[in-house]
């Protein structure tokens, strides 16, 4: 069964078809006591969002609702662009059990994995995280999951995939920390294991090939992989500079798994998009990535999971997990004190998906400002990912991707993990408060 016919059966499982209300080409106004536009350094009072079809046509305070138009009043709420996530990984999930999920790897059919996505991928959505960056996979999960969220065959947010994350062998993105021959082969550039630059430059052109909208690397070692030291640089300068230089070419964006200071050293000379995790970063690295504009990724959720749960994982991991949790507040709070552009990102698969937004609150206990917080879960990752003429912020003619949470998130950022109505392009995928919905006079 090929997994585009898998999504067609699984929309019916999951409900797409009459689960949420469709884009109508009648007018839909949403008003809410508070609006916040994606840019803004304050909240609008008494706002009305006018959509359209899939996208906004107008916003402001007090704006008259045009005749037969739906209102949908959100009360005591905030409007918001829909949150984006720049770092996920919907084609799995870790559970607490490790040697569990090994064992589920081995054992689980990709057909059944992909029912496992669709899940995680709805969840996401309704936390109201309606883009995704997806940044590794296998069996080809998330570009089947992207294209059948595309096609409106399950409810998911919108994906921007990577394929396969390409690294050395050896390194985070190969498998590592088993005996000799015991897969039958060893990964290559089909699965994203490359050396020397004409490989990785081979590594590159399959993903893209196969339906990748970005580039991952890892540029360093990692928590969750056997046998690396969580910091060593995992590329050469000139593996980095040709995996760079190709996937410009190619038009895509560069995202590095980078945990140590020297591999992002060497990451972002190599003219990286962004930084991903960062723990060990030192100032100088900082201040060289505000220089550059490449982004910063934190994931603090991931490190807050792995390291609060050390307990449950073999020594090599947790020893890892227990450093870069120690690591990584220093850092964050330097990268907000020097001005560094920080995107929202979870790692979401290292901690359950549809937990996302409890990153806005990590981010905001190190230090940065909680306006700063929902920028960077909207119009920073939009420019991130290169999709802010379409999504981050509330405009005439952007997609109308919505979100409203109780009260004021600048007052609490908890609110955003409260998340009760969901908007993707027009579709309301999610409302909770169903009694705010009326219908203006003819």
């Amino acid at each position: 069964m090929s997994l585009f016919r898998l999504f067609t059966g699984l929309g019916a499982l999951l409900g797409v078809v009459g689960g949420a209300v469709a884009a109508s080409a009648a007018p839909v106004a949403l008003k809410a006591a508070r609006l916040f536009d994606g840019k803004s350094d304050a909240l609008l009072s008494n706002a009305v969002v006018l959509v359209e079809g899939r996208k906004i046509v107008e916003v402001g305070s007090n704006l008259a609702i045009p005749p037969g138009a739906t209102v949908i009043d959100l009360g005591n709420a905030t409007l918001s662009p829909g949150f984006i996530d720049a770092h996920t990984h919907l084609s799995g999930e870790a559970s607490d059990d490790y040697k569990q999920d090994f064992i589920d790897g081995f054992r689980r059919q990709i057909p059944e994995q992909a029912y496992y996505a669709a899940s995680y991928a709805k969840k996401v959505l309704e936390a109201g995280f309606t883009t995704v960056r997806d940044v590794g996979s296998q069996d080809f999960i998330d570009v089947s999951l992207r294209n059948a969220i595309a096609r409106g065959l399950v409810p998911g947010p919108r994906m921007l995939v990577a394929v396969h994350a390409i690294g050395a062998t050896g390194g985070h993105c190969d498998t590592t920390g088993l005996r000799f021959n015991v897969l039958g082969k060893e990964s290559d550039y089909k699965e994203g294991v490359a050396n020397g630059p004409d490989q990785i430059r081979e590594a590159v052109r399959f993903q893209v090939k196969y339906g990748a909208d970005v580039i991952k690397t890892c540029a360093s070692g990692g928590v969750l992989s056997l046998a690396d030291e969580v910091d060593t640089p995992q590329l050469t300068l000139a593996e980095m500079t040709a995996l760079v230089d190709e996937a410009h070419r190619l038009r895509k964006k560069v995202a590095a798994h980078c945990h140590g200071d020297r591999a992002a050293k060497e990451a972002i000379e190599a003219g990286v998009d962004s930084i991903e995790h960062g723990s060990f970063l030192k100032d100088d690295t900082l201040a060289l990535m505000k220089q550059k504009g490449v982004y910063l990724v934190p994931t603090l959720l991931a490190g807050e999971w792995t390291g609060g749960k050390a307990d449950k994982f073999p020594p090599e991991i947790a020893a890892k997990a227990k450093a870069a949790l120690a690591a990584r507040s220093s850092m964050f709070r330097h990268a907000v004190a020097m001005g560094v552009k920080i995107g929202l990102g979870t790692d979401s698969a290292v901690s359950p998906h549809g937990l996302n937004a409890r990153e806005f609150g990590l981010m905001t206990g190190l230090g940065m400002k909680p306006i700063d917080a929902l920028k960077a879960a909207t119009s920073v990752d939009a420019d991130l990912l290169g999709i802010a003429s379409q999504v981050g912020t509330l405009e005439k003619g952007k997609l109308a991707d919505l979100v409203a949470v109780p009260g004021n998130p600048t007052a609490d950022i908890t609110a955003t993990e409260k998340v009760f109505f969901v908007m993707k392009e027009g579709q309301v995928i999610k409302n909770t408060r169903q009694s705010g919905l009326a219908a203006a006079p003819q």
